[in-house]
């Protein structure tokens, strides 16, 4: 049962599918919970059980909220998906950068372009109908001129330009006008007047205005007749007719208007186009009620269009109505709605151009091309820079893959002199650098492990039993500043009651001086084993060669000297080492028997012999350092030990370290031995040791630190 969970797990892990956040942790028991409240409710419906029915609600909300979850968790995993590769981010970045600004100017555009398409479309209309209100004012005022010059010479109230006018001019048959003399109707308007006198007239006007629920055009102009005030009306009514010939070369108008009912003969013609552009009269009993705009009639047809972007468009502007009976006027008493095409708008708005229109269109067409052309070339450059930038961080993926797997030699191309290429350059002089660096760490490795080898080496030089003499107790400890140590220090017995002891310092440190340091351990053993007949050959061979130096005669006749031993060193290491390389040694000898102690000091620090009483002596003396000049004698001197007398030899690592009080010095080392002088050697050796170390502090240890004690018992 574990195997296929198992195997399904891993399947919607490799997939991105497996919920992983808490998130989608929280959807997914939700989406359980929903599924089984729904299996239950179907269940308790299918056994009429009656608590079934409050699921529907549950069922229905955790639907409802699951549904806005799955939502996040789908935008989250696509964007997861898509928005990975750096290359879908460009893209992304570039849409936002470069086609919605383009694609949000073009419908800006479009909307400029739509609006004042309508916006000119409707001021066409308005302009058309005032210009017609314009001029039934003016005809009205010719006419109540006419009048009242006729009533001023007592003539009969008429008017033979009207006359002429609806003869000559089939618009004006539909034009009624009637005149009031001190508010009594003329015999122009016939038995009963088409329309009342209104109280509130003002002495000129030309205005839309509704009188008994209809719309109609209307003139008015007053002129005082002697005493007598003289008031002329035209009216025509807002139909059908009027707004054909103004749509003539616009398109189609629809007039909103309020509730009201017009007459039957203003039906359109049956040449309309169908339902959806004609309106029949709305006839509506209760005409004191205002229900709002409504549809009233359409006049005017939309030409096919010119090409794919000759679109319909449809535009309302309101129409100011004055209420003929109380004088009140609205601003949107009326709507003209429009429905034209920009061909339309712009054959009208270009009418009076001529053929420089066609040069402006041909302008704005190469304008067009012009920055369509921009577009699709930056688009392509897009593409190509999209290319290139993806392909360099493909290229460091790849690289970084290489480097995961331990392959430093793997290296970028770099193809391009721009920033990509100095980052693939630094990418590829990275590697190159870690390369070398675990080169050299394998070497500093194997360094180490060499080093080590060495150390262990060098440790077993060392002397690690010590025979003491029954009269001479000894200790010797060496600390090295690095791994392996220049420094050198032996005791040697040369028979059952005596002892050499010597101590030395290669110059350098490291490798180089601990090898040095091996070369003259193995001399001085060497040469301190051979009897005093082979000593003098190989003396003699080296005299015989032109090296001329004495033979220190033996303590006893049997062994050899401290001075001869160190006269045979310097020439070994002066032919078996560079130039540069030098040692010093101190090399002594103590014969129990007669408590001597018999020195050549070749350059080393003179040791300090402490007596019990606390008077010290130096032993310097000797000669240079060994290896630097062949054919070097070293003097040799005795000293006679008391019982309790200390012996100490030292490097230079003890008494010349620093700090901000200066060097460590002889008189601290001989200070600390004169108070712990009866303590044993090794707790002595601890203490001076101790001692240093604080002086040095967080520093590090400067040189090799080595010190030989030896006590008289």
């Amino acid at each position: 049962m574990q195997l296929p969970f198992r195997y399904l797990r891993a399947r919607l892990s490799r997939a991105g599918l497996l919920p992983t956040t808490r998130f989608a942790r929280v959807t997914c028991y939700l989406s359980a919970l929903d599924i089984g409240l729904f299996l239950l409710e179907k269940l308790s419906a299918a056994l009429n059980l009656s608590f079934g029915k409050s699921l529907g609600g549950w069922v229905t909300f955790l639907g409802y909220v699951l549904t806005n979850l799955w939502l996040i968790l789908a935008y989250r995993w696509l964007r997861t998906r898509l928005l990975w590769r750096l290359r879908n981010r460009l893209i992304v970045t570039y849409v936002f950068i470069g086609v919605i600004p383009a694609l949000l100017l073009l419908s800006m555009g479009a909307i400029s372009v739509y609006l004042f398409s309508g916006q000119f479309a409707n001021y066409v209309v308005t302009s058309e109908l005032n210009g017609h209100l314009r001029t039934m004012e003016k005809v009205n005022a010719a006419v109540a001129s006419e009048i009242a010059a006729r009533l001023a010479r007592g003539e009969p109230a008429s008017s033979l330009s009207l006359e002429g006018l609806k003869k000559t001019d089939a618009t004006w048959s539909h034009h009624v006008v009637c005149g009031w003399l001190n508010s009594k109707p003329l015999p122009m308007c016939g038995a009963s007047p088409a329309f009342a006198e209104p109280s509130h007239l003002p002495p000129k006007f030309a205005d839309i205005v509704r009188d008994n629920g209809k719309l109609y055009l209307r003139a008015g102009t007053t002129i005082l007749v002697g005493q007598r005030t003289l008031n002329v009306i035209s009216s025509e009514p807002l139909d059908r007719d009027v707004l054909e010939r103004l749509a003539a070369s616009v398109g189609e108008m629809t007039l909103y208007g309020e509730t009201f009912q017009l007459n039957s003969d203003t039906k359109k013609p049956s040449d309309s186009k169908g339902p959806n552009r004609e309106h029949e009269a709305i006839v509506i009993a209760d005409r004191g009620s205002n229900q709002g705009l409504r549809p009233t009639f359409t006049a005017g047809n939309i030409p096919p269009a010119t090409g794919f972007f000759d679109r319909e468009i449809n535009f309302g502007t309101p129409l100011p109505v004055v209420d003929w009976a109380s004088g009140d006027a609205k601003k949107a008493g009326a709507l003209l709605q429009v429905v034209t095409r920009p061909s339309l708008v712009y054959a009208r708005l270009f009418a009076a151009m001529g053929d420089f229109a066609k040069g402006i269109e041909y302008f704005l067409f190469a304008i067009a091309i012009v920055f369509a052309v921009i577009e699709l070339l930056a688009l392509i450059i897009g593409t190509r820079l999209t290319r290139t930038v993806t392909k360099a961080v493909a290229q460091l993926y790849v690289a970084t893959q290489h480097i995961n797997r331990g392959d430093f030699r793997h290296r970028i191309p770099v193809k391009s002199a721009d920033q990509l290429a100095t980052l693939a350059n630094s990418f590829n002089s990275m590697t190159a650098s870690i390369e070398q660096l675990i080169e050299e760490q394998k070497q500093k490795q194997r360094l180490e492990s060499e080093l080590a080898i060495a150390q262990e080496v060098q440790a077993q030089l060392f002397p690690r039993q010590i025979t003491e003499l029954e009269s001479l107790e000894v200790h010797g400890f060496c600390r090295p500043a690095r791994t392996v140590s220049g420094d050198y220090y032996d005791f040697l017995s040369v028979n059952s009651d005596k002892l050499l002891l010597a101590v030395g310092d290669i110059s350098g440190k490291g490798i180089s001086a601990a090898l040095l340091m091996a070369t003259i351990h193995s001399a001085v053993r060497a040469y301190s084993m051979e009897q005093l007949p082979a000593v003098q050959e190989r003396v003699a061979m080296i005299a015989g060669g032109g090296s001329p130096f004495m033979l220190t005669a033996p303590a006893n006749g049997g062994e050899v000297s401290p001075g001869t031993l160190l006269a045979l060193l310097n020439h070994h290491l002066y032919e078996s080492t560079p130039a540069e390389k030098y040692a010093t040694l101190f090399l002594g000898l103590y014969d129990e028997n007669q408590r001597t102690f018999r020195y050549s000091n070749g350059g080393h620090l003179p040791p300090i012999v402490l007596a019990e009483d606390g008077s010290l002596r130096r032993l310097d003396c000797g000669g240079t350092v060994v290896g630097l000049f062949d054919g070097m004698s070293y003097d040799e001197n005795s000293v006679q030990l008391r019982r309790g007398d200390i012996f100490v030899a030292y490097s230079d690592g003890i008494t010349e370290p620093e700090n901000d009080f200066g060097e460590f010095g002889e008189q601290r080392l001989i200070d600390l031995l004169r108070e712990n002088r009866d303590l044993p050697l090794a707790r002595i050796s601890e203490i001076v040791t101790a001692a240093v170390e604080d002086w040095i502090g967080a520093n590090e240890q400067p040189d090799d630190i080595t010190l030989v004690l030896a006590r008289v018992r």
